[in-house]
């Protein structure tokens, strides 16, 4: 799956977010899906979350 399918994809759900939720629904669907591309990201290697969240230094 190509990264503008899945940019497709997170569009498309968060507008139906956004109708059935109104705005509130849409904050909370926008938080869930950066939280999961932060999680994705560690597991690919592309993202470093003990930096970012200040994990332990050593």
């Amino acid at each position: 799956m190509t990264t503008s399918t899945i940019g497709l994809l997170a569009g498309l759900l968060l507008g139906i977010a956004t109708a059935t939720g109104g705005f509130f629904g849409f904050l909370i669907a926008l938080v869930l899906g950066v939280v999961g591309y932060l999680i994705g990201a560690h597991y690919d290697g592309e993202v470093d979350l003990g930096k970012l969240l200040g994990g332990r230094r050593g």
